[in-house]
């Protein structure tokens, strides 16, 4: 394994450990300051700084929504993450995939997907 590639998965373990554990001063630090997240491709991202996408994870906490990481796994300068993700305790499971961008050894960009495939693909990953 290469440099890169070790770095991207103690980063990628790093995620899974912040997430699962609803950790955002752990994220905070795994994120470039002006990480982008949004749709892939789109080139105005709703969040387009750490304090956003932290304040975006804020309120879904705040508002009762939870996230469970159900994989991570890592392509090149890629992790692809799969969540479970509820919006009250209560309420079902649904499924949702990011693709996380990784440049320096930190979180540069965020894209979110409702589609495993189309996650996998962006990540370059070969289909399951």
């Amino acid at each position: 394994m290469t440099e890169q590639a070790d770095a991207t998965g103690r980063l990628a373990a790093q995620v899974r450990q912040a997430l699962g554990s609803a950790n955002l001063d752990a994220y905070a630090d795994l994120l470039d300051p002006e990480v982008r997240w949004g749709p892939p491709g789109d080139p105005e991202p709703p969040c387009q700084t750490r304090a956003q996408v932290l304040e975006w994870y804020r309120r879904g906490r705040d508002a009762g929504a939870r996230a469970r990481v159900t994989e991570t796994q890592v392509c090149g300068n890629k992790i692809l993450v799969g969540l479970a993700v509820t919006g009250s305790p209560d309420a079902p499971e649904d499924s949702r995939w990011q693709v996380l961008t990784v440049r320096d050894g930190r979180i540069a960009a965020i894209e979110g997907f409702d589609d495993r495939a189309q996650a996998a693909a962006w990540a370059g990953l070969a289909p399951s």
